[in-house]
């Protein structure tokens, strides 16, 4: 089925990205849709893989756990056709708090998923100092909890590779605003035909699924992240910082530090807000008050697409329309593996995963 199949897949995130490279190895037809709208979550989240901590929904830690475990066969797809700078390192995770108590429970709940999540790796208490060491810019004295399956990813990065590494097996980018015109898609007034449509536009999902009279609940959560710059230090093999709250902090190379994010629920509000970027630098300053001498490089604004009830939605919601969309926080941790089950749906297979709790027909 899959040589004969044109699918259209639209959105320019890691979730497109990732079912127009896994239909693109399968042999289909692909066309991927991009709108050159500012705010994709994307390209402005921070790219921290460590899932396993989680205290939230079971059935989001399941599917963000097994988009953690994919990463290493993915790498290994992407190498293999050419891409081996897709940013992903595994530098481990520093849990990091004044007390040792918070840091105890998080251990607990770790050693009792290793068992069923070996890429855990070690875990283990270390003494205050240790995560200054480790990530020098850090107040003296914090205690720490070592995740040495921590890593992180730059999700500009890791996308373009998928982008590209699609390309090499045929498939083609469009740019412009589609909107679903069954069977297939128009965009900015041009009819695509397609045997199905992939709408994994994030943040935008529902706006493009409208033509279909079908109302998902799905829209933008604002995120401001900080990145900031230290000349001279070696980052590249920096921890991430994960505190019992705001601001993670992680390090990427050249000097770069990335610290964040702001979770607002302010609609398509594309700025950089005093109190937002304020309360992220007041907070960075009290956790790791070295930087208060960094420069400050960029602010990045991102939409995470954020649902109703806080769960992705996966799976059809018509014959021919897949929509795989809010992933929220979890994007880059589980955009890739989202974007594989989406594209066995499009080629009328299973997914490896059950995608029951992510219908998108909960809703109706």
């Amino acid at each position: 089925m899959a040589g004969t199949t044109r699918i259209v897949v639209v959105g320019g995130g890691i979730v497109a990205a990732s079912a127009a490279y896994h239909l693109a190895r399968e042999g289909a037809s692909v066309i991927t849709v991009e709108a050159q709208i500012p705010g994709p979550a994307t390209g402005a989240g921070a790219g921290i893989i460590c899932p396993w901590g989680d205290q939230g929904d079971e059935t989001c830690y399941q599917l963000a756990a097994d988009g953690a475990r994919y990463y290493p066969e993915l790498l290994a797809m992407l190498t293999g056709d050419g891409e081996t700078d897709t940013s992903y390192a595994r530098v481990g995770t520093l849990c990091v708090a004044d007390e040792i108590a918070p840091l105890q429970a998080i251990e607990k709940l770790l050693l009792s998923r290793r068992s069923a999540r070996p890429e855990v790796g070690d875990v283990g208490l270390v003494g205050p100092g240790d995560p200054q060491r480790a990530f020098p810019p850090l107040a003296a004295g914090l205690r720490g909890l070592w995740i040495s399956g921590g890593a992180r990813v730059d999700g500009r990065s890791i996308r373009d590779s998928l982008l590209r590494a699609a390309g090499r097996h045929g498939a083609q980018r469009l740019r412009g605003t589609a909107m679903l015109e069954l069977p297939g898609v128009r965009v900015d007034g041009e009819h695509v035909s397609a045997d199905a449509v992939v709408v994994a536009a994030g943040a935008w999902t529902a706006q493009v699924c409208a033509p279909l009279g079908v109302k998902l609940p799905i829209g933008p959560q604002r995120g401001q992240i900080i990145h900031v710059g230290l000349p001279g230090a070696d980052t590249a093999s920096w921890p991430v910082i994960l505190p019992p709250g705001d601001p993670y902090l992680l390090g990427f190379p050249g000097g770069r530090v990335v610290f964040g994010a702001t979770r607002e629920n302010t609609g398509f509000d594309y700025r950089a807000t005093v109190g937002g970027v304020g309360a992220m630098l007041s907070a960075a300053a009290t956790i790791a008050p070295g930087l208060a001498e960094a420069t400050l490089l960029e602010i990045r604004i991102g939409f995470r697409p954020a649902t109703a009830d806080g769960r992705p939605l996966l799976g059809k919601v018509t014959d021919g329309v897949i929509v795989a969309a809010g992933n929220g926080p979890e994007g880059l941790t589980a955009g890739p593996w989202t974007g594989r089950a989406a594209a066995a749906l499009a080629l009328g297979q299973l997914p490896a995963i059950d995608i029951a709790p992510f219908d998108p027909a909960r809703f109706n």
